[in-house]
């Protein structure tokens, strides 16, 4: 079974994150690393092949030329070859692009299954899994908290505010994790000298199809802002008819 994760890299969540004039999450500004959930999106597929030596990975990134890092943390931490999609074209790129992008250096690759997290640490989105399904034309399960693959059909659980809904789809299909399904395992020092040796491809925009006509059909971030301060919440004093206060707030929010 040959297997694509995508992987990003991300501005360290342990550092202060800020955005630039045109509203763009500035990556220059501190340290990049590879975002945790995309890892954990590689975990499922490291523990496929622990099951079966068979299962071929390869990770996938769109990013600048620093990305290559986190492709190759990848394969130290055990997929097989790295696809790396950069170019000038592709930089400040929204959902739908990144989504024509890596959907067009995955179309002609014969994957039977795709799997990312279910959104990164710097968007948020959360829709670029549903997006690459959706123009691969596959069934697209997510995000799920535990997957497994029998031949060629691929279960896995997705939990909701209602409980727990098992979901199944045929293969090929794309699939996303949520931070529910394992901890990414730590790259060992023979898998890290190994990763020098593996295949590490890289693309321009033009290879997968995208243009400077459809790369301008996106969105367009316009203005950007800080986050308001948070205000203070409605404080209720008891003199003996609290309840009743509490009660009608609640009424009045919707929340009873």
């Amino acid at each position: 079974m040959k297997t694509a994760v995508l992987i990003k890299q991300v501005p360290d969540t342990e550092d202060d994150r800020h955005l630039t004039a045109a509203g763009a999450v500035n990556r220059t500004a501190g340290a990049q690393v590879a975002d945790e959930i995309t890892e954990r999106a590689l975990e499922a597929a490291l523990r496929l092949k622990d099951a079966d030596k068979s299962v071929e990975i390869v990770a996938v990134t769109m990013g600048p030329a620093a990305a290559a890092e986190a492709l190759r943390k990848a394969l130290s931490m055990g997929a097989d070859s790295a696809i790396h999609l950069v170019d000038e074209l592709l930089a400040g790129a929204d959902a739908l692009t990144t989504a024509r992008a890596l959907s067009g250096a995955l179309k002609d690759g014969g994957f039977d299954l795709v799997i990312a997290g279910n959104e990164s640490t710097d968007g948020r989105g959360g829709v670029v899994p549903a997006m690459v399904a959706e123009l691969l034309q596959r069934p697209f399960l997510g995000p799920l908290s535990s997957l497994d693959v029998q031949g060629s059909t691929i279960r896995g659980e997705r939990q909701g505010v209602d409980g727990t809904q098992n979901l199944v789809a045929a293969l090929p299909a794309v699939i996303s994790v949520t931070e529910q399904s394992g901890e990414a395992r730590f790259p060992k020092f023979k898998g890290i000298m190994i990763a020098k040796r593996k295949p590490l491809a890289v693309h321009g925009a033009e290879a997968v199809g995208v243009s400077m006509i459809n790369h301008a059909d996106g969105n367009l971030v316009l203005s950007a802002a800080k986050r308001p301060a948070r205000t203070a919440g409605t404080k209720v004093f008891d003199d003996g008819n609290a309840a009743q206060q509490l009660a009608a707030y609640l009424s009045a929010e919707n929340l009873i």
